[in-house]
């Protein structure tokens, strides 16, 4: 209904309404006109019965008392009686007229509220006439606007769905490319793994070479001096100790310092180098990731700052391609970047307490993390979530895993047990009590051994495939610094390298146990350290914001 026919409709009925409710006071009206009139009727009989009156008196008062007779007076007697009644009967009707003028005053007033009202109610009926139009109008400017913006968002999910397609097929490309990638390496590390085996033979050929040579000198030389058993116990010794001196993997082993900088504004908690480039990354007390560009000769530069953790970062890790680096925090969280434009991909967020570890599960798009919050949680990058969680018992400082699958993961843990995981199923697979918590694990490039740094000041070496401790490193003067110190295996597997309480980096030869070197560099206790994969040099960071690389670069 239009608002012109709505008006009509509501006036029509307030008429109505007035029509019903003046029709009540109809004979009130109607008796009052009577009244009007019988009043007017009596006021000319009353005025003709004193004109009647009057001349009764005046002939009276001709005729005087002896004219009047008994007749006369009863007659004049009536006619005061019959005025005395008809001036009552006025009375009454002025009273009854006054009584109806009020009640008329009362509707009059009545009237002109109700008038009021309608009056009041016509402005009301026409604000509302107009705001019923002005929103139907807008009523339909929004029908436009969602009708466009229907047709807009059909759109966008059209190009959507299409920008989807095209990712997925640029997604499977680059992962056809990573794993080639990944091939490629894998081939360029068994190379390279077969070029140091075949420099170690050369080595220990040479060696053995130059052992014969100075043992036939010691055998000349005790035959020159006759037949004295002093003299040819002296050149047994002199022998002896010759072969002691000689490292084991002389080539491989760094003893002079070739860089060392300042990588962060506090305490350097991680380093590790790429696995295909000369690059280093570090991570610091300062909340900060850093890469170091090594690839120039005798020179450091700073290749950029991976930025977004919120606390300290406690570890770094690089995925097998050297395209991804994931740093675990303080903040509760891990990150996950894209090295090449240093832009954060992930955040890993889910525990409870401070990450200590975290390292790439046999591909770039899987994750493992290690909690103070005693549990380990493995993320897919792909889903962007956590698709699993080990409940430990025990808070963990380091993990690895010991395949390219990723199937098996092995936890170092505060409670000084070393536990072995599968995968596939929730609880621990196996595990190795050793004699102090652990701050780090390593495993060898063959995944047979595992080495611990462990808080009652040693290294232990554990053969993988008979679960057992084939090996101790300890020295008088190694003191493990703190409760994440980082030990590493060097390229071959024949050193080990681990920072220590008192500034220094102690190396080790895991075949002999003979402590190689004690490279001296740092101020602060050493934190981590790290063999770059192919040409053998070590990093080292310390507590007081220091990183020093040790090799000839």
């Amino acid at each position: 209904m239009e608002g012109g026919e709505w008006r009509n409709s509501i006036i029509n009925q307030l008429q109505a309404r007035n029509k019903y409710q003046s029709a009540a006071f109809q004979d009130v009206i109607t008796f009052q006109s009577r009244l009007f009139d019988n009043v007017n009727t009596l006021k000319n009989e009353n005025l003709q019965l004193t004109l009647v009156n009057e001349r009764i008196r005046f002939s009276t008062s001709e005729n005087g008392l002896s004219s009047a007779g008994g007749g006369s007076n009863e007659r004049v007697q009536a006619l005061e009686q019959k005025i005395l009644v008809q001036q009552e009967e006025l009375t009454n009707l002025h009273r009854r007229r006054s009584e109806n003028a009020q009640q008329i005053i009362n509707l009059n007033a009545k009237v002109h509220d109700l008038e009021k009202q309608l009056q009041t109610k016509d402005m009301v009926i026409s604000e509302n006439t107009a705001l019923i139009a002005s929103l139907r109008a807008e009523i339909q400017l929004y029908e436009n606007n969602m009708t466009e913006l229907e047709g807009l968002n059909t759109v966008l999910r059209d190009e959507h769905q299409a920008l989807q397609i095209a990712f997925a097929a640029i997604e499977e490309k680059l992962r056809k490319a990573q794993d080639e990638n990944r091939t490629l390496v894998e081939r360029l590390i068994k190379y390279k793994s077969k070029d140091a085996d075949k420099m170690n033979e050369e080595n220990e050929h040479f060696l053995k070479k130059k052992s014969d040579r100075v043992r036939r000198e010691l055998e000349e030389a005790a035959r020159e001096g006759g037949s004295r058993g002093s003299i040819g116990s002296a050149g047994s010794s002199a022998e002896d100790k010759i072969l002691d001196s000689m490292p084991y993997y002389a080539t491989a082993l760094p003893t002079k310092v070739a860089l060392r900088f300042d990588a962060h504004e506090g305490d350097v908690n991680a380093v590790k180098w790429s696995p295909t480039e000369r690059t280093l990354a570090t991570g610091g007390s300062d909340r900060k990731v850093k890469l170091w560009d090594l690839s120039k000769m005798g020179t450091v530069e700073n290749k950029g700052t991976l930025v977004g953790s919120n606390a300290g970062v406690m570890s770094v890790d690089f995925d097998s391609t050297g395209a991804y680096l994931v740093g675990a925090s303080n903040d509760f969280a891990s990150r996950v970047w894209t090295v090449a434009d240093q832009r954060l991909r992930h955040t890993l967020t889910g525990h409870s307490a401070k990450v200590m570890a975290a390292k790439f599960l046999g591909e770039p798009t899987k994750v493992i993390t290690g909690s103070h919050d005693r549990t380990l949680k493995i993320w897919d990058l792909r889903s962007k979530m956590c698709t699993e969680t080990k409940f430990a018992g025990s808070s963990c400082n380091d993990l690895v895993t010991s395949d390219s699958a990723g199937s098996t993961i092995i936890s170092g843990h505060f409670d000084k047990t070393i536990r072995f995981w599968d995968i596939r199923t929730e609880m621990s697979a196996n595990h190795i009590v050793l004699q102090g918590k652990i701050t780090s694990l390593d495993l060898s490039r063959d995944s047979n051994y595992l080495l611990a740094c462990v808080r009652d000041d040693t290294i232990q070496l554990i053969d993988l495939r008979q679960n057992t401790i084939v090996r101790t490193f300890s020295h008088e003067a190694f003191k493990v610094g703190c409760d994440w110190s980082r030990a590493a295996f060097g390229p071959a597997g024949r050193l080990l390298a681990v920072g220590a309480a008192d500034g220094a980096a102690y190396v080790w030869n895991t075949h002999s146990g003979k402590l190689e070197a004690t490279l001296k560099d740092h101020s602060a206790a050493v934190t981590a350290v790290s063999w770059h994969p192919q040409s053998g040099l070590l990093a080292s960071v310390d507590r007081g914001k220091r990183a020093v690389i040790w090799g000839d670069l």
